[in-house]
């Protein structure tokens, strides 16, 4: 133990062969319990597990300060160019490897970890000597992989911390970490998005956060995420045309061919599943927080156009109450692209046709059933649409997106024109619906509208 405190003593006064001893002693801690076969030094093989494990806590906490002032590196951050600089020195030329053991190391340590709470505190502390793996290629890409997976599939502050780190790599190594970033993390993303039909709370706040972090990275630099953007986008765009080719019959003058043609049932429910998925209605959610994010880019600007188109088509795919949750998925979406660009979208039609099924308009004869959250489910079951709760949540999904709709547009010179058909609509509907919670809900949206007129 005298010896690890006269080495930090040492390496804090900056003397060389002490930095070494005790970057040693860190090897030798990240390989702890490992059969390695090499020949290490008997002051290290002798060394107790906590020893090693101070040695350890002391070379995380304090390794970047003490290098950074041996190679005559700024105290803290950084930008690539100022390490293309540093790396042109004599002092980086003499002692530059001392930070690439310190790095791989600590890289070792956080893939061999079984304990949370660990990796989180080593990559919160690796994260200070960020900027330095721009000096090495091939550690970097080995880290975006290892932070990637740790942002993924980790647990508590893990996907928190290893986000930050590679926001960090993005502003400080520059564009060509920021591709590799940017592509790795939205396929994690994709990964996580693979759920069944509905989703627990909790997953679905794990989900969002995700997104957010998504989200952030694409907006650091709009420029190069629209390169992005368009590709992702674009296969969404490719898996909708699929659904809507395999819905109707192929083409054929013949009718007894035709018919053959049709598709079957389970051919139709295969072909829109693959848009109906939790995964294609987050990756929507998720383009459409990235447009709205760079809607003040004119360069990104024009992806708003194909994606309200793809919204629109999957809104529209199965005109069925059962998927009516994703049908306000969608309008929120559409919402919420027309208030980010100021372009007006005609969601109100959306709406509205929903108000014109029977689900809506009827007494419903399945009873009161269980309470229904639009946002947890993508689909619902065939005695849950015959619930009074369903009812219920879909009007009043209606009446808030519409109204939300309706007050985008309310300072409008155009308002009066655009407004009256979804009033005329609603007032139709007030006078069939028997419900008079639902009148009232209806009758304050049409006083709103009028007022506005």
């Amino acid at each position: 133990m005298e010896m690890v405190d006269s080495w930090c003593k040492g390496a804090e006064d900056g003397k060389i062969g002490s930095i070494r001893s005790i970057l040693q002693a860190f090897r030798r801690a990240c390989h702890y319990g490992e059969d390695s076969g090499d020949n290490s030094a008997p002051k290290f093989s002798v060394m107790s597990g906590s020893v090693l494990d101070k040695v350890m806590h002391y070379v995380l906490k304090n390794m970047d300060s003490i290098l950074r002032q041996l190679l005559g590196a700024p105290s803290s951050g950084g930008k690539k160019e100022k390490i293309s600089e540093l790396m042109m020195t004599n002092s980086w030329k003499r002692n530059g490897n001392l930070m690439r053991v310190y790095l791989v190391n600590a890289l070792h340590m956080i893939t061999e970890m079984t304990d949370d709470q660990m990796i989180a505190f080593t990559i919160l502390r690796v994260r200070a000597s960020a900027v330095f793996l721009a000096a090495f290629p091939s550690l970097l890409r080995k880290y975006v992989k290892t932070l990637l997976y740790t942002w993924a599939r980790g647990r508590g502050a893990m996907p928190f911390i290893s986000f930050l780190f590679l926001r960090d790599l993005c502003v400080q190594v520059g564009p060509d970490c920021l591709d590799t970033c940017l592509k790795g993390i939205y396929k994690a993303y994709l990964v996580n998005c693979k759920l069944s039909k509905s989703i627990s709370g909790s997953k679905l706040q794990h989900i969002q956060f995700l997104g957010n972090c998504v989200k952030e990275l694409y907006i650091l630099d709009p420029q190069s995420a629209y390169q992005h953007a368009f590709v992702f986008i674009r296969q969404l765009a490719v898996i909708l045309r699929g659904a809507l080719t395999e819905r109707g019959p192929k083409t054929s003058k013949d009718k007894k061919q035709k018919e053959r043609n049709k598709p079957t049932n389970k051919q139709l429910e295969k072909s829109y599943q693959k848009v109906y998925d939790w995964q294609f209605i987050f990756c929507l959610e998720l383009w459409t927080g990235v447009v709205c994010g760079c809607s003040s880019e004119e360069n990104f600007r024009p992806l708003a156009y194909p994606l309200t188109q793809i919204i629109h088509g999957v809104a529209c795919l199965v005109p069925s109450a059962r998927y009516f949750p994703v049908r306000i998925r969608c309008v929120k979406m559409l919402n919420c692209i027309a208030e980010a660009t100021g372009t007006f979208i005609p969601v109100s039609s959306l709406l509205l046709d929903m108000l014109e099924m029977k689900e809506l308009r009827g007494r419903p004869d399945g009873g009161v059933g269980k309470a229904v959250n639009m946002f947890n489910v993508k689909q619902v079951d065939k005695k849950m649409v015959k619930t009074r709760a369903f009812q219920e949540a879909c009007i009043y999904s209606v009446v808030d997106e519409l109204a939300k709709h309706l007050a985008q547009w309310s300072y409008s010179v155009a308002f009066i024109e655009m407004s009256f058909l979804p009033l005329v609509q609603l007032r139709n509907f007030c006078k069939t619906i028997k419900a008079d919670r639902f009148r009232k809900e209806m009758k304050d949206l049409i006083h709103q509208g009028r007022g506005k007129c």
